[in-house]
């Protein structure tokens, strides 16, 4: 039986609940190849970036993060330079006070946008790459008080994965009222989310790297993907909506040429 820690925190439970199932599934298509497996899921939130950054040294096996995060940029790893969703993390819609959607509704372009202040919490890895994007950053907080701070006019704006944006905004933001995800908008830079495996445990990145390629092919990775997403993609009609695609500078050279397939 393999034991395998997973380090599954700092994010909404939408993400949580996909990145668990699609663990579990590489695990169960290679499991006649490299035996049983137990999972322990570990969903402890770490706010300050030197802790999250050391969790492999504090016993995790295996985590999935956006690639190219720079907590670990010095961190020994192993990367699985597969895209888990297809880049939807990297479709962000904004989350505004309901008085100043329809300015939101009306921009005329992006330098507009980048005119106003957007609120992202301390250590969150697209703060540098808003930055780079000369966007007016509030990089301040914690995810637990970024949406009160958006109602007391702390900043402009917030912007989420469309994967976790419904979950979000029904648990936190819509309980505090006068906020509301802006239906206009969307924003986009290429932000794929992937495994990272412990250095000391090549065998469990070796089996995980197979159980994709095999989810792959089978066509089951799309079913668990459009099983947890697939209705985003509609509900907030991705398609018709504005875009402002933004580049992404921390991307490794490894995925440098990613493109999201989602929309295709």
């Amino acid at each position: 039986m393999q034991n395998i820690n997973f380090w599954n925190g700092n994010k909404s439970n939408a993400r949580q609940s996909y990145e668990t199932e699609l663990l579990q599934a590489c695990l169960k298509v290679t499991q006649q190849d490299y035996g049983s497996a137990n999972i322990h899921i570990d969903n402890s939130n770490y706010p300050l970036a030197a802790d999250e950054g050391n969790i492999f040294a504090a016993g995790a096996d295996i985590l999935v993060t956006v690639a190219g995060n720079l907590k670990f940029k010095d961190k020994q790893k192993i990367v699985i330079n597969q895209p888990l969703t297809k880049g939807l993390l990297g479709y962000r819609l904004l989350l505004a006070r309901d008085e100043s959607l329809e300015y939101f509704k009306n921009l005329k372009n992006e330098a507009e946008l980048r005119a106003l202040s957007i609120g992202i919490p301390e250590t969150w890895a697209d703060a540098e790459l808003f930055r780079q994007n000369k966007y007016n950053v509030v990089e301040k907080g914690t995810f637990d008080d970024l949406f009160q701070r958006l109602k007391d006019g702390a900043f402009d704006y917030t912007a989420l994965g469309v994967n976790e944006i419904e979950d979000v905004f029904k648990q936190r933001a819509k309980p505090l009222g006068g906020i509301s995800i802006e239906n206009s908008l969307m924003l986009y830079y290429p932000f794929p989310l992937v495994f990272y495996v412990n250095h000391r445990n090549p065998g469990l990145a070796e089996r995980i790297d197979n159980g994709l390629q095999r989810l792959i092919a089978g066509g089951e990775h799309d079913q668990i993907l459009n099983k947890n997403y697939g209705h985003v993609v509609r509900m907030f009609n991705l398609k018709q909506r504005r875009r402002f695609t933004l580049c992404n500078p921390i991307l490794p050279k490894e995925m440098a040429s990613f493109k999201s397939t989602l929309l295709d």
